[in-house]
């Protein structure tokens, strides 16, 4: 298992108990319905890569970007370091793990 695998499934585990707090604390269904897609897609990309496909790394890398930027968004409008910085953080080295993956991935197929 590479390190991009458990990037992936780890962001997607913290998006999904993300929108479940945010859904608990401040009654966000639109929390709850984003973190719980958001997370089952990268956990799910995760398990692709795990049995050997290759977009599944690309799928992951394109949605912990998109929630990335989503969140710096969030934190510009509110403000509020919590939970917008913590995935901001988290995503960023996620992100970094997985375009680390891609770059081994094509240095050993040239």
């Amino acid at each position: 298992m590479n390190i991009a695998i458990i990037a992936a499934i780890a962001y997607g585990i913290l998006a999904i108990v993300g929108g479940i707090i945010g859904y608990r604390k401040a009654g966000s269904k639109i929390s709850l319905i984003s973190g719980s897609v958001s997370g089952l897609l990268l956990i799910v990309s995760g398990i692709i890569q795990l049995m050997g496909m290759n977009w599944g790394l690309i799928f992951s890398t394109v949605i912990a970007t998109i929630l990335v930027v989503t969140f710096i968004i969030r934190l510009v409008k509110t403000r509020k370091m919590m939970p917008a910085g913590l995935m901001i953080l988290t995503g960023i080295a996620a992100v970094a793990l997985m375009v680390y993956q891609i770059s081994l991935n094509n240095s050993t197929t040239i």
